[in-house]
Parts: C-alpha cells; structure tokens; sequence
C-alpha cells in the first residue's frame, strides 16, 4: 500500500487499513500515532503516559489480529487511546471526556471495537475468559481472545482469580503483560519485585549474553549460531524459572519478557502465538510516556493524566486564578490526616493505589511506617484496616466511591458485622466529572445506610470535613463511620480555628423560612444557599438544613421541620433511589408526617461524563435546577401574593 509519508494515520479508518500496510510501515505508523496522541492531549487534555507505552502493542495488535472478529479487551482504559484512534474515532477524538463526546474508556455502545467496557481496574483477564469459554462452546475454534493488562491492574484480586482459572479452562486466550512498574502512583508489593527479577536476571541475562556471543564468533557455525542460541535461550529460562514463573505456576504458558516498542519483534511474536491453543501470557516491557522525553524522565505520576501543555516544551499549563482558590477536598483531608495523627499515635492510613489522587502521599511521606499503599486491592484494604481496628489502632481508609464498590462484602462481614470502628473516606462521592460513569460516586448513601453499625456523613464545606474527621478519631469502640466527599473545591478552610467537636447525627439549620425548606446532604448544600439568596431577592423566604448526616438522621431536628413547612425540597449529588431523600420519606411515614416532598439528586439512570456543574444541570440539581423547582412548588402561593 503506497501511501505518501507522514499520511499513514489520516489513511488508518480502520484496523482493515492497518493490514494493508507493509510490516516495513508499521514504525512510522507508531510514529505518526504517537504524535497524534500528543497533538491532541496536549490541547484537550486527558490520559497521557499509559497510551503512549503501547504505541508499538496497539498497531502490532491490530495489524496481526482479525478485530473485532478477535476479541481484544482493554484492561482499565488508560492505555486505550491509540486503539481508538486506529478503530474510527480518529476525527472524533478531540471530543474525548467532554460533555456528550466519545468516552476516555473503551465503551461497547460507543463502538464494535470496544468488547468490553472499562474504567475500574484487573477486569480484562476475567472478561476475556468469559469470551474465550463462550467461542469454545460456540465451536468458534480460530477465534482469538486477548486481555491487555498493566502490571499495576495485576495487583487487583479478580485479576489473580482469573489467571487461576485461565489455567485450567482450556481456552484460547492471550493475556499481554503491559510491564511499565507503573499504574496510576508507582507499583508496590511482591509482584513488581517479582516481575522485575524476571526482567533483570543477571543469571539469566548473562548467560544468554555469554552464550550468544560464543556461538556466534564460531565461524563455522556462522548465521545458524544465533537460530540455535534462541533455542538454548528458552532451555536456559526454563532451567531458571521452571520451578518460580509464577505464570507457569498457574498453567499459564509465559512468554518473554519482550521489548514492547519493537513493533516488527511483536508482530512476529503475536503471530507466533496465534498459532498456540490454549492459555498463554506474554509479558511485554514498556516505558509509560514513550516517545514524549518529558514524560519519560518526568513525573511519571504527574504525566498520567497532565492537563493542558506545551508540546514542545512540556510545560504544563497552570490556570491562574483569579483569587486564591480554596485546596481540594482530598488535599485538607491528606493535611487534617497528617494534624491529627501527630495528636494521635494510633492513627494509621490505607489507600489501594491512589496515595497521590486521594492525598495519602502526604502522610506516607512524612510517616512512613503508618500509611499503606496496599496496591489496586480495594477488598484487600477494607479488611486489612478491619484487622487494624481489632488491635486498637484508629485506621482510617481512603477509597474513591465508585472503588468502594469493590470491597462492599468485606465492609458488610468483616467490619459491620463485627462492629469494628473503621473509618472509611469516600472521595470522589458525587459525579466524578470527564471519567464518566464508571468513576462517578452515585450510590455510596445508598448502600451505606443500609448497614447496621454505619455511621454516614458528608460534609457541606472543607472546614466541615476537618471536624468529621476529628470527630471520627476519637475513641470510640464500635461502629464504621463513613465521610463522602467530592471531587473538586469548596470554601477555604481556617487551619487555625480549633476542630469542633459535632456531635454524631446532629444537624445544622442555616437559614430560617416560611413555606418552603431545602434538605440538603453534604457539598451539594451549597447550591441551596446560593438558590435561599436568590429566593430572597424574589421576596421568598426558605429555610436551609444542613444535615450533616444521613445516619443516624437527626430525628430531633427533623420533627421540628415537618412541624414547620409544608414543602420540603432534598437535595443530594447521590442517587434518587434509596438515598438520602428516601431516608426523610421513611421518616415521615414512620412519623405519619404529611407534607409536600420533591426528591433532588441522581436518577435511575447512567449518567454519562462531563463536567460536574454540567451533569448537575442535566439531572436537575444546579442552582437554576433547584430555584426552578422551588418556584414551582409554591407557584400557586406565589399567584395569590
């Protein structure tokens, strides 16, 4: 295929387009793929390093395999963005994680390319075996099944459970090992040290550097002498990891390690192992960031997702405010973590892999010995922390709260059960903004209150994030306490002023009213105070409660407002459904309470990314949403003013 260069992309349609190439074209392909990348991250912004270390493994996939006919599971999704360049969404693709555009994940509805839908971590192995097993019993011999996993994903349980049972499935897949010592922060625990003995061996690396150079001075010999060390490579790996290759250990036949930006040696690997039933694992070393130099000697943690930056310069842009902006929520709780476990000795901190995104790494940083990155091990961290507070420490165990969704049986038996006193800080509570649905906190409320021995709060405001956490630190011998909040800013918090002390299921009102009364359950209250302000400027008075928490609810105060008003308006970045408007509901009919109640928050429904304030708008709950509610609930008072 005869292609002008520097052309081979704004000709790539489709994976068909990839195959018409010469295998010769494949490196500039990488190349004009990889610029593309950069391009367009650059101006957009969006997920950056994990993309460009499998430049070279997503054109030699695509190239090899017959996808979507093959099936090819991307695992979390960071590393996806070449394959939807090369899969028609190229032109498209400026839209990535904005309102209404194409997904940063691989999405089944959004493209046929895509078999299944990502966004949380060490699904690939399990969904792929699942389609292996179903080509099998569908007599679907030649169909290929393959599961792309970074080695931070590995850490996760389901990945473990699904290579464990790969092993004795008899199918056809291909688990690829993308190895960067990377995930989100850098990889910790057993397996990165193990991958990288296996990557490092200088037993078996100068052995086979020995032998090759022997047999290939031996002129005799000549050119067969490098056919015939290849062969006693792979008896010199199997001598050294016959008895430790944890992958063969699982009956999972393991191949390499191989350089994963040689695009030519993939090629001819892949199509190798096209040819060999069965479960296989391929273990491909790559550099996140590849191909950008700012990105490979940087921060590897701050070039995962960099925002906005100068291509040429690698210079990430930093908006300047206009006035000092308040931190984020994540970062008062990594500094009122670090304050209050210099007060408390028995304070200890868990995070599963995301010491920078929640915080935790200022507390790792200044005390080591009482912080934990556990890895992308959500179950693993809840009852860790469980067993923490058997032995009297106060751990407190930071997971986003679509993660928390993970580990839901070990919160149900091993803590609540229990009654044991783990504290759990939920970021990321609410819409979670351009990740979209499979980040987004929507059902935390829910599927806390329902627990015996939980307690369940949120905070309005970062200074009221501090008190909970003050709160949740003292001693107490019973019951898990839960504090969601969420991504973004809020008001400054006064570092000097003292933490007070709330009292646990005690509410606040903020605004007395007349007819009408917002019920409101965390950040999202501040809309309502902004919305009570523009009432007012109408000559409407409404009240405002700041509950503060949705359990144990504060009954006292909840009698004094259903004596009061007649029109409730709750208001909650949580779903509808069981959450923390259900809860007054319930209130009332235990109460035989009659009012008129309008339910705001998330609804039975998937909501796609965006930003926040645009996904409040669309579900009805940003400030015009809100007034425009409470105007139409006392609309007809309003007509006899």
């Amino acid at each position: 295929m005869l292609i002008e260069p520097g052309k081979l992309l704004a000709n790539i349609n489709g994976p068909d387009d990839v195959k018409k190439l010469d295998q010769a074209q494949l490196v500039q392909l990488c190349d004009e793929l990889r610029h593309f990348i950069i391009d367009n991250v650059s101006v957009y912004g969006g997920h950056f390093g994990a993309s460009l270390g499998v430049v070279e493994l997503t054109v030699a996939l695509h190239y090899v395999f017959k996808t979507p006919y093959d099936q090819l599971v991307w695992d979390v999704g960071h590393q996806a963005y070449g394959h939807k360049i090369l899969t028609g969404r190229r032109d498209t693709f400026h839209t990535n994680r904005v309102y209404k555009g194409i997904s940063g994940f691989p999405k089944r509805k959004e493209s046929i390319y895509d078999t299944f839908g990502v966004g949380h971590s060490s699904t690939s192995v399990s969904a792929a075996l699942g389609m292996a097993v179903a080509s099998k019993y569908q007599g679907l011999d030649d169909k290929q099944h393959i599961a792309v996993i970074g080695d931070g994903a590995m850490t996760g349980g389901i990945a473990f459970e699904g290579m464990n049972h790969a092993g004795v499935s008899d199918s056809n897949i291909l688990i690829i090992l993308n190895d960067n010592c990377m995930s989100i922060d850098p990889n910790v625990g057993a397996l990165k040290d193990y991958l990288t003995d296996i990557t490092t061996s200088r037993t078996y690396n100068k052995l086979k550097d020995d032998v090759w150079t022997a047999l290939g001075k031996l002129s005799n010999f000549g050119k067969s002498a490098q056919e015939i060390v290849s062969k006693v490579e792979h008896g010199i790996k199997a001598t050294l990891l016959s008895q430790s290759n944890f992958f063969e250990s699982l009956k999972l036949r393991y191949f390499g390690p191989v350089d994963g930006h040689d695009v030519d040696h993939l090629v001819h690997v892949l199509n190798d192992l096209k040819d060999i039933k069965g479960p296989k694992i391929l273990h491909c070393v790559t550099v996140k960031g590849k191909g950008y130099g700012p990105a490979e000697k940087g921060n590897a943690t701050t070039w995962h997702a960099p925002g906005l930056f100068d291509k040429i310069t690698g210079e990430i842009y930093k908006k300047t405010p206009e006035k000092p902006q308040a931190p984020k929520y994540q970062d008062v709780f990594g500094h009122t973590l670090v304050e209050l476990a210099k007060q408390n000795e028995k304070i200890v901190g868990i995070t599963p892999a995301m010491p920078s995104g929640s915080s935790m790494n200022i507390m790792m940083k200044e005390m080591p010995d009482r912080a934990f990155d556990v890895g992308i091990a959500e179950q693993h961290a809840v009852t860790f922390s469980a067993g923490l507070a058997t032995q009297g420490l106060v751990p407190f165990c930071n997971i986003y709260s679509s993660f928390m969704q993970r580990a839901y049986d070990q919160v149900v038996h091993d803590v609540c059960i229990q009654n044991l006193p783990v504290n759990f800080c939920l970021d990321r509570a609410g819409f979670a903004g351009a990740d979209g649905p499979t980040h987004h906190g929507a059902y935390d409320i829910a599927y806390f209150r329902c627990l015996p021995n939980m307690i369940v709060a949120a905070p309005m405001n970062e200074q009221e994030l501090r008190n909970l956490m003050y709160v949740a630190q003292l001693p107490r011998t019973e019951k898990a306490f839960s504090i969601r909040y969420p991504r973004g800013q809020g008001v400054m918090p006064d570092w000097r002023t003292p933490f007070e002390e709330i009292e646990i299921g005690k509410g606040r009102k903020l605004r007395e009213g007349e007819e009408l009364v917002f019920l409101t359950l965390g950040h999202i209250g501040n809309y309502a105070t902004e919305v009570c302000e523009r009432l007012a400027a109408r000559g409407i008075e409404a009240g405002h409660v700041d509950m503060r928490f949705v359990k144990p609810l504060d009954e006292k105060l909840l009698h004094e407002i259903f004596s009061q008003y007649k029109k409730v308006i709750t208001i909650e970045d949580g779903c509808i459904q069981g959450g923390f408007g259900s809860a007054i509901l319930e209130f009332m009919a235990d109460h035989h309470y009659t009012a008129e109640v309008k339910r705001l928050g998330i609804p039975d429904a998937i909501i796609e990314h965006g930003e926040q304030i645009e996904l409040h708008r669309e579900c009805g709950f940003d400030p015009d949403g809100i007034e425009k509610a409470a105007l139409a609930m006392l609309e007809p008072s309003l007509a006899n003013r």
